[in-house]
Formats: structure tokens, sequence, C-alpha cells
């Protein structure tokens, strides 16, 4: 039963045949091919650049790139991992051990 809901859902998803043998050949499918080539003529030609936003297109890509926000990362987490490390445990053991 979830196969044909998925099925369902997925075809409109799958482009409909366009260069059948009857729309090549017959008069009125020649005007249709036409406009399926005007169509993909004017599409955009290249690799597509996406644009990342945020830290990520901020940081680490383009011209400005720099490992800084990672290595400020690793720095802070260490820093909070032994303060962390300290309070709970350390302090504990700073003038007597047991």
């Amino acid at each position: 039963m979830f196969a044909t809901h998925a099925r369902q859902g997925l075809k409109n998803l799958v482009p409909p045949k366009i260069a059948t043998p009857g729309a090549v050949s017959g008069s009125e499918g020649g005007a249709r091919m036409n406009s399926v080539i005007e169509f993909y003529s004017k599409l955009p030609k290249g690799n597509a650049a996406p644009k990342s936003s945020g830290i990520k297109g901020k940081y680490f890509d383009g011209s400005n790139s720099s490992r800084t926000p990672l290595l400020a990362t690793i720095g802070g987490l260490f820093l909070f991992g032994y303060t962390l490390d300290y309070n709970l445990h350390l302090k504990h053991h700073k003038n007597n051990h047991h």
C-alpha cells in the first residue's frame, strides 16, 4: 500500500514524453517540438554556482576563506570542557588528595 502512494507522489516529478515519433514527424508535432527546443535554448548554460550564505559563506567559501572560526570553535570547546572538568572534579583535589 505504501509503494502505491509513493509511486503516485512521484508521478508528477517524471517529465512527460515529448519526443515521441508522432510528435516529431507530424505537422503539429513539429511546432510542438519547436516550442520545446525554443524553451530549452533559453535556459542558462554552464554549471550553476550555488551561493552559500551564513557562516559557511562568510568564512569558508570565496576569497576570504580561513580556518580561524574552526580553530576558535575547537579552542572554545577545550576551554569549556576544562572549566567544567575543573569545577566538577579537579577543584576537589586542589588541596587534599584521596
